[in-house]
């Protein structure tokens, strides 16, 4: 999950570059969500994270699991148990529902 030009958007990449360069290197990023990506959040004394949309990181499992029975439940589940379940350190990114 560690910022790489080669893994991630080009414009995510050059954002974080420039909004946050002394975090730069410790941001983290959810490799294969680049679509979901809607920024960085930040709380009061606490670290940058990158902000993932939940429902475009289900649909891009979805599409990894289109020859599944059941593509959006093996996606819910896969999220829930690697994803939402993996815990990477202090800026492990988080992701949000959104409410429109």
């Amino acid at each position: 999950m560690k910022l790489k030009a080669r893994q991630h958007s080009k414009k995510i990449v050059s954002f974080i570059n420039e909004q946050y360069p002394d975090h730069k290197d410790d941001i983290l990023l959810a490799d294969g969500f680049d679509k979901a990506f809607l920024g960085i959040g930040q709380a009061f004394n606490g670290n940058p994270v990158a902000v993932y949309c939940t429902d475009k990181c289900i649909r891009i499992l979805m599409q990894q699991f289109s020859e599944s029975d059941d593509p959006k439940t093996e996606a819910i589940e896969y999220f829930d148990y690697n994803v939402i379940g993996s815990y990477v350190g202090e800026f492990t990114p988080i992701f949000m529902n959104r409410l429109v």
